[in-house]
């Protein structure tokens, strides 16, 4: 069969049907489920580079097939579900239907972006990035599970908060500052960051 799977990419195929899964979700107006799917997807995305550094034999093709489906997945769970979640949570607005667009748009040109300068980084060096230009869309799963648990714990209905952090996240994803990528101690801080933003999606669900 055409493509991969090997345990190197297997996380990475999960996390894009958690992404899916939350599609599905916002789309019957389930936010609360499809949040959960977020973070969900969120999770897998921080482990599976790790688990695919753990083969040692991987082909040039094999490396270039799991930055090419990685990013594709990030489009699906950090590019459209979270713009499709502030779309569906809210009642009908222009501005917020325009912002959500952008979103998604911006998403994809830093994923193609990077894609782009990790293929050429490849070829010149081995090991891990260490340094990210601009911010990753994964971030996306820890800033609206913690944007819509905080909305929904302080009874905010309005859709304008929601709205001008969707902006600000996309304009963010083109921006060219520079990030160091997180160790073991960085990924443990948005571990419990996480579980923070699970808290209050747990009491958000109850307040529902």
């Amino acid at each position: 069969m055409i493509g991969y799977y090997n345990y190197t990419v297997i996380l990475t195929y999960i996390g894009m049907l958690t992404g899916f899964a939350g599609i599905a979700f916002a789309h019957s107006g389930d936010i609360y489920s499809a949040i959960l799917c977020l973070m969900g997807a969120g999770v897998c995305d921080m482990f599976d580079g790790k688990i695919a550094s753990t083969k040692k034999d991987r082909t040039r093709e094999e490396k270039l097939f799991g930055i090419q489906i990685d990013s594709m997945s990030d489009l699906i769970c950090f590019g459209v579900l979270p713009s499709l979640i502030v779309y569906c949570a809210f009642p009908f607005s222009i501005l917020r239907s325009a912002v959500c667009m952008l979103y998604t748009l911006c998403a994809l040109i830093r994923l193609s972006a990077f894609n782009v300068d990790e293929t050429l980084r490849q070829r010149e060096q081995d090991g891990e990035r260490k340094i990210y230009t601009g911010l990753p869309v994964t971030t996306s799963a820890l800033i609206f599970p913690t944007l819509y648990g905080l909305l929904t714990v302080l009874g905010q209905s309005s859709g304008t908060p929601a709205t001008a952090v969707t902006a600000l996240t996309a304009a963010a994803f083109l921006m060219p500052f520079r990030l160091k990528k997180p160790g073991n101690t960085g990924k443990a801080v948005l571990l419990i960051l996480g579980l923070g933003s699970l808290y209050l999606i747990y009491l958000a669900g109850g307040l529902r």
